[in-house]
């Protein structure tokens, strides 16, 4: 009982944050709790001891690329190393009108984040079994979390990025990042924007954490 209040509550705290979601968007959140605890149970997507914090630490802080842009409907983007589905799937259900194709070099994973997304009726999602460097279709943006150094991702994804823009900010890459970011942004600083998601996010767990924007 006391773990129901305690998803209900992170729930509740999602949908005090995007008051804009509807009634399928909040039962497609709902019902991540149950597939991932489920499959945790068989594959270790999401630490053990951290599944109790799904909603928050998993689910909000991939919605955290959403107070950087909102994608306009008709956009293509690309998870680079989505793991089990972050933040690839929140978006995805975010973003009803949005193509995503989520990607990772670890089968099980892959697997995984399928199952999710046919099992809340995704129909906006496709996926990639394999390496980065082997993807070769061309998308508006790149998000990623936390997945490698921001040069490497910039190198491994810069050939993916569509020329023509159509969204509020340049085609390019955004990601999740947590700490110190100074180094990593250096050879970018001149272009890269950066926010702090404890600006949007009143939880501990962002006080460190930011998403960065590098037009490509």
């Amino acid at each position: 009982m006391e773990q129901l209040s305690a998803i209900s509550y992170q729930l509740s705290v999602i949908e005090d944050y995007f008051p804009e979601l509807d009634e399928v968007q909040k039962k497609q959140l709902a019902a991540l709790y149950d597939l991932y605890a489920d499959w945790n149970a068989k594959i270790n997507v999401i630490s053990r001891k951290d599944i109790e914090n799904l909603y928050l630490h998993h689910v909000l802080h991939s919605l955290g690329i959403v107070r950087m842009l909102k994608f306009k409907e008709g956009s293509s983007v690309m998870d680079l190393g989505t793991g089990g589905g972050f933040p690839g799937i929140p978006l995805s259900v975010f973003f009803p009108e949005v193509k995503f194709h989520l990607t990772d070099s670890i089968g099980k994973k892959v697997k995984v984040a399928q199952a999710v997304a046919q099992a809340i009726g995704l129909q906006n999602v496709s996926f990639f079994h394999g390496r980065g460097e082997e993807e070769k279709q061309l998308f508006d943006f790149v998000v990623s979390r936390a997945v490698m150094p921001l040069a490497d991702l910039v190198k491994t994804v810069s050939k993916n990025i569509k020329k023509q823009q159509q969204n509020a900010l340049p085609n390019g890459l955004i990601c999740l990042k947590g700490g110190e970011l100074q180094s990593e942004i250096v050879p970018f600083r001149k272009k890269a924007l950066s926010i702090e998601l404890s600006e949007y996010f009143k939880e501990p767990y962002f006080k460190s954490k930011k998403v960065v924007y590098i037009p490509l």
